[in-house]
């Protein structure tokens, strides 16, 4: 019987997981980003509790939106303005095994003009 194949993406978030983990000071920012869909996290991995989310399947968002990079820019900032809203400021970048560039990077982007850390 063959191996099965193991998914590149997962294997990263894998790896990329065992470095990185939010504390109750400095939380987790975790994305992923499906082929119609952007989700972005706020999570406390001590307590298993996320404290701030945001996706494009909330009401105000599903209608108009789509997994690009204006998409990401919107959730960045509204997934920062409910962190702030929780008193939370610094936080742990997780990009879930994606490629630091284009949708993250526009969403890590606004998260930290919208007043986030790190």
């Amino acid at each position: 019987m063959a191996t099965p194949k193991i998914n590149p993406l997962k294997l990263r978030h894998q790896r990329l997981r065992k470095k990185v983990a939010g504390t109750p000071q400095r939380p987790r920012l975790a994305v992923h980003f499906s082929g119609k869909n952007i989700y972005a996290q706020v999570i406390d991995d001590e307590a298993g509790k996320t404290l701030a989310s945001a996706n494009t399947t909330e009401k105000e968002l599903s209608d108009k939106a789509r997994a690009n990079v204006e998409t990401a820019i919107k959730i960045g900032k509204i997934v920062a303005e409910r962190a702030k809203a929780k008193n939370v400021s610094k936080v742990v970048f997780d990009r879930g095994g994606f490629i630091y560039h284009g949708k993250v990077k526009a969403l890590a982007d606004a998260a930290r003009e919208s007043g986030l850390e790190f």
